[in-house]
């Protein structure tokens, strides 16, 4: 999984490091979990350890900007006005499939921490932007809340974390599919 460390091109390659920190981050966090040495991060990146703490001070620094862009994506396709409630949950589904670990700091919905409170307060306001449109809300039924919605993404993110990597695929559609029975009309 390490790369050769690539030669230093100082401030010119700041955007260039970011991103290979945070594509790495995912990866090992995705194949890993959350605990992870930071080192390995950067190694895989190719970068130096100095070049990781310059964009991520802290672990917590480069989780939510890997939640970021992972936001950042449900954002997008929300923001297609022909999108459904339906796409965006198989979305997000998705994305915990392939990275479970990154929905387990979301249950911690008293967190302190603002970067978080903010991640959480962009998913329920996508998710309720697809509720309260009739016409986006696809299957799921009229009286179903952002709050549901988030509990049953919680439950089966928190479910995927402690299935074998190998198993999540065929769990997280056989999870998600008993869920969506709870959720819909």
């Amino acid at each position: 999984m390490s790369s050769p460390r690539r030669a230093n091109r100082g401030p010119a390659a700041a955007a260039e490091n970011r991103a290979a920190l945070l594509a790495a981050a995912k990866a090992i966090f995705s194949e890993r979990g959350l605990d992870v040495p930071l080192s390995l991060i950067a190694r895989t990146a190719g970068v130096g350890q100095g070049s990781l703490y310059r964009h991520f001070p802290n672990r917590e620094a480069i989780i939510l900007a890997v939640f970021e862009e992972n936001i950042g994506q449900l954002e997008a396709l929300v923001a297609d006005a022909d999108s459904t409630l339906d796409e965006l949950l198989s979305e997000i589904v998705d994305q915990m499939t392939t990275a479970s670990a990154f929905f387990e700091p979301l249950q911690l919905v008293d967190s302190a921490d603002p970067r978080l409170v903010g991640v959480i307060e962009r998913m329920f306001a996508l998710l309720s932007d697809k509720l309260d449109d009739e016409s986006r809300r696809g299957s799921i039924r009229a009286d179903a809340t952002a709050q549901e919605i988030f509990l049953a993404i919680g439950m089966l993110g928190a479910f995927l974390n402690k299935t074998p990597e190998r198993d999540r695929v065929a769990v997280a559609r056989d999870g998600w599919a008993l869920l969506l029975r709870a959720l819909r009309s």
